[in-house]
């Protein structure tokens, strides 16, 4: 059965890692999938995921858009109207991390962090509520983290802007709940992706691993099902909430 079917889904940053796992999901569950990608070394990759999700029988595309920038997210859903006439689903995946303690991080890793992790999250969100509201429906999916949950040393920046879209993704549920929008976030723990390479061997990998009782780092597949569930109407009571996909990390 495919989920999905007839639906277009918009997924930012999702040349590599978490996101192009979630749009090949959705590709394979139905969906014309619409997915970003920022930096012009990431064009050949972005062209060939693009050319899997057609092999699904479904309609894909990539945009080069910067989802931290306002005015690239506007054009961004203006092209995807007119070249698909619906937005029927957003994960803002986007995201960055850029570690340090707090004593050493500078104003412009902050701001960085901030910008891509959070203001995205309003960025695209703002620009694709207008066509849901009209069409009297939607799904929006915000991509947290477990440590928005928790902190963790090092990574302040990191834990504000995820608990910050956490706070953002409860306001919006409320908003637009009776328009039949539905807004939710998944809190990822450690997935296996370019961002966590250093952690995934050695010591390191032993030492996070011993606290996770699943006693293993997530895959995008893992984090992928969970956006699928949430995007699907067998979440269609499911509003407001945060889904924490880590192995039990938060236990």
């Amino acid at each position: 059965m495919k989920l999905l079917q007839g639906k277009t889904a918009i997924v930012t940053g999702a040349a590599r890692g978490i996101g192009e796992a979630i749009v090949l999901l959705f590709a394979e569950h139905g969906a014309n999938v619409v997915f970003t990608y920022v930096s012009e070394a990431s064009a050949e990759k972005a062209t060939a995921l693009e050319a899997k999700l057609n092999a699904f029988g479904v309609k894909a595309k990539a945009y080069q858009s910067n989802a931290a920038d306002f005015s690239a997210c506007e054009i961004l859903v203006n092209e995807v109207m007119k070249d698909f006439g619906q937005v029927d689903i957003c994960v803002n995946n986007a995201g960055i991390s850029k570690d340090n303690l707090l004593l050493r991080m500078t104003p412009e890793q902050w701001d960085d962090v901030m910008q891509v992790n959070l203001k995205s999250v309003f960025n695209m969100t703002k620009q694709v509520i207008r066509p849901m509201m009209k069409a009297k429906a939607g799904v929006i999916i915000n991509m947290s983290s477990v440590i928005g949950e928790m902190g963790n040393a090092g990574q302040s920046s990191y834990a504000a802007s995820k608990a910050g879209i956490i706070g953002f993704t409860k306001s919006v549920a409320k908003e637009l709940g009776s328009r039949n929008i539905r807004c939710n976030a998944i809190a990822p723990g450690f997935v296996e992706t370019d961002m966590t390479s250093y952690l995934q061997d050695g010591e390191a990998a032993d030492k996070y691993k011993a606290g996770i009782p699943l006693n293993r780092f997530a895959t995008g597949f893992d984090i992928a099902q969970v956006a699928l569930f949430l995007a699907s109407d067998m979440a269609s009571y499911i509003t407001g909430q945060t889904i924490s996909a880590c192995g039990g990390l938060n236990i």
